[in-house]
């Protein structure tokens, strides 16, 4: 299994998963046009995703949906509500726009999605299954909630969210009302807590950890490493254990599992 994060923050969001037989993208949140150059540095052409799937309506998630769906004809999965609440959804093209269910099967690819915690209609995050190999995707979580906690637990690489940095935000530029929604149980989650997440999470002897939505006023990519690294380092958690990698806004950043 191969992940590859091709944007990731409040300006757009992007990820995706391939396996030998199967190829998907996980949001759509920039443009078509960066998005194919982003797959094509990876050797991959945007006519062979199998799929979008979405993870909730805000438009740095779907933002470049109109024009991937008039252009591909790639299957688009979203939970009911999330279709009910999506601005765009009469842009694209009906035939290829599909319920999520519990579970969907791609060949040699399991997905399951998870409930989040986000002030959106009905967020989720994605389990991904191959053969004996687990990856997870949680961003846009205003907390980790138990459904979170155990939905994560024991997977061989995990994209988490550490958004914010406490200090940053309640000094930052942001006005009131955003920073009480960011700060919020339906926000987004803080380093400190994406650190103490993976300290006290049920997990393999190693795993591979991507920080994202990192953000870009109230964050720094460094000081989130940082921090998360040294909640792990104070709860007896080395690098064997745990291996953290940032991701950017415009810059792809993956590994490839074996």
């Amino acid at each position: 299994m191969q992940i590859n994060i091709l944007a990731s923050g409040s300006k757009g969001n992007a990820t995706l998963i391939q396996t030998e037989d199967t190829k998907i993208l996980i949001d759509a949140g920039i443009s078509t046009t960066k998005m194919k150059n982003s797959l094509e540095s990876l050797n991959v052409d945007l006519k062979d995703i199998d799929a979008v799937l979405l993870t909730h309506e805000h438009q740095d998630h779907i933002k470049g949906l109109p024009v991937l769906s008039r252009k591909y004809n790639i299957k688009i999965f979203a939970t009911p509500k999330t279709w009910q609440t999506l601005d765009c959804k009469e842009s694209l093209r009906r035939e290829f726009c599909y319920n999520l269910n519990n579970s969907l099967d791609f060949s040699d690819l399991k997905i399951e999605p998870f409930s989040i915690s986000h002030d959106a209609a009905d967020p989720v995050g994605y389990n991904f299954y191959n053969k004996s190999f687990k990856l997870s995707f949680a961003t846009d979580l205003g907390i980790v909630s138990p459904t979170v906690k155990q939905a994560i637990s024991m997977s061989d690489a995990l994209v988490l969210e550490a958004n914010h940095d406490s200090k940053m935000l309640k000094t930052g530029p942001y006005p009131t009302y955003l920073k009480n929604r960011i700060s919020s149980n339906k926000g987004h989650l803080a380093n400190t807590d994406t650190g103490w997440t993976l300290a006290r999470l049920n997990r393999k002897n190693h795993t591979k950890v991507f920080l994202a939505h990192i953000s870009e006023t109230n964050n720094d990519p460094i000081l989130a490493k940082n921090t998360v690294t040294n909640i792990l380092e104070n709860a007896g958690v080395n690098n064997d254990e745990i291996d953290i990698e940032i991701t950017y806004q415009n810059k792809v950043t993956g590994c490839r599992f074996k």
